[in-house]
């Protein structure tokens, strides 16, 4: 490869690293969080649901805006806006003020991840497969280790460092980027000719207000009954604007032209929407222990957030470890036998998150994390090559979205179903309730994974 496209790759990478790093070294933050703004676990949530939410929305959108400004342009300004964010997040005085930092973080690192693979392909034609699993792993690695990471650096400094760790990646992206992408003038297009409004319509901003109105306000509604423990005429108002502006969504989105999320997609396909309803359910079982699983340790095993880190290192090496090896196997078997034991392992997993005592050793919680990590590492590959298995290959753009929107609102149920469980006070009784609701999960999940064999598998290679 020419010495050049590795300093570009580089640049690149440190850029799209940054939005899976921030989505997981939030982990081990979140009972320091609590501490600092005497906040409950369900009012801290919010740091997760706000980030996921705008990645959801922020990606797709940032990608056709890449067309309109070019990729060097979305890129180099995705860096600025993470660098302001990183910047400001750890002076934050109040937790709203936060919020509003993370959803800005959550936008400049998705224009990143929007582009970044788009920037390899178009400009990195020697060895493109290499270029292109390298990013990979800059993906998977940060995802990995972030939680360890992230651990490290409240255990020495304290919770604002997991925003100033972004600055020197940002820093060295951007000069990266501005030296080494190359300055490519964007073809006179459709859309660079398109008025406001009609830009507006293109990506589709009338369905993804409603989209967000609708969960946020379900959100509130759901998060605030468990708080209070009672319902109210304003969570009740509250819930119903959510409900009504979810219902208007799937009526927009089934006329527009441009949908946000192509809602027809999924009735014309039912075979690919079988596998983005699994991966959504397989995201919120894995990030339901991802992200309740370190709080649990620090607020009822009063682990440190160093050894919480340690620990959760167990599930991302396992994942790493795992993924390059389940590539091969799916290659020759393709991927219902890998989704099979990835379901039976996480089924074995969340049962023994049922067996778990106050005073059960941390091995036990190892050998949970490293059964949860495997399953992860099967999914990540096996996922997508039933996602290819069952999408025609002439909306394989089209599918690859909805199966990040998937990923998306796995990551959010889960958030969602932690706080519900286990509400503003973990203890191990919570956790053995979420460890049920999580085997039935997997359970249906290899129920799934049994029933479509693959020799009964339709032929939906629609490719003509």
């Amino acid at each position: 490869m020419h010495i050049r496209n590795k300093w570009l790759l580089i640049s690149v990478g440190l850029g799209v690293l940054l939005n899976p790093l921030n989505s997981s070294m939030i982990a081990v933050a979140i009972a320091r969080m609590q501490q600092v703004y005497h906040l409950a676990y369900t009012e801290v949530s919010w740091v997760i649901f706000v980030f996921y939410l705008a990645s959801a929305v922020a990606q797709p959108v940032m990608g056709k805006a890449s067309d309109l400004f070019g990729l060097k342009k979305i890129f180099l300004a995705g860096l600025v806006i993470a660098f302001i964010a990183s910047l400001l997040a750890p002076l934050s005085p109040y937790f709203g003020l936060l919020l509003v930092f993370r959803i800005l973080q959550a936008i400049g690192t998705s224009m990143l991840v929007a582009v970044g693979m788009a920037i390899v392909r178009i400009h990195i034609t020697e060895k493109q497969a290499t270029a292109l699993s390298v990013m990979s792993i800059f993906l998977s690695g940060a995802a990995a280790l972030g939680p360890f990471i992230g651990g490290i650096l409240i255990h020495w400094w304290d919770w604002q460092a997991i925003f100033i760790v972004n600055i020197p990646f940002i820093v060295a992206s951007y000069v990266l980027a501005w030296r080494f992408i190359p300055n490519v003038q964007q073809p006179t297009s459709l859309t660079r000719q398109l008025s406001l409004r009609k830009w507006l319509a293109l990506i589709d901003a009338p369905g993804i207000l409603l989209f967000t109105v609708g969960l946020v306000g379900l959100l509130v509604g759901l998060l605030s009954s468990k708080s209070y423990g009672h319902l109210s005429i304003k969570i009740v108002i509250v819930s119903l604007i959510g409900l009504v502006s979810l219902g208007a969504f799937v009526r927009y989105e089934l006329k527009t032209q441009t949908p946000f999320i192509p809602l027809r997609t999924f009735a014309k396909y039912p075979a690919m929407t079988r596998v983005n309803i699994a991966y959504m359910l397989v995201n919120t079982l894995y990030y339901s222990l991802f992200f309740g699983l370190p709080t649990y340790l620090q607020t009822v095993r009063h682990l440190s957030e160093f050894h919480t880190g340690l620990l959760m290192l167990s599930l991302g090496l396992c994942s790493l470890v795992v993924s390059p090896l389940a590539g091969r196997w799916i290659d020759k078997s393709g991927p219902q036998p890998a989704l099979l034991l990835s379901a039976i392992l996480m089924t074995l997993g969340s049962l023994w998150i049922v067996t778990w005592q106050p005073t059960s050793p941390m091995i036990s919680v190892c050998l949970a994390l490293a059964a949860f990590g495997v399953s992860n590492g099967l999914n990540n590959v096996g996922m997508q090559a039933a996602l290819f298995q069952h999408s025609p290959k002439d909306i394989i753009g089209v599918a690859s979205g909805l199966f990040n929107t998937s990923r998306y609102l796995g990551t959010i149920l889960s958030s969602l179903l932690i706080s519900i469980v286990m509400g503003d006070t973990f203890d191990t009784g919570g956790l053995r309730i979420l460890g049920m609701i999580l085997t039935v999960i997997a359970l249906y999940l290899i129920f799934m994974n049994r029933k479509r064999s693959p020799s009964s598998l339709p032929n939906t290679d629609h490719s003509h």
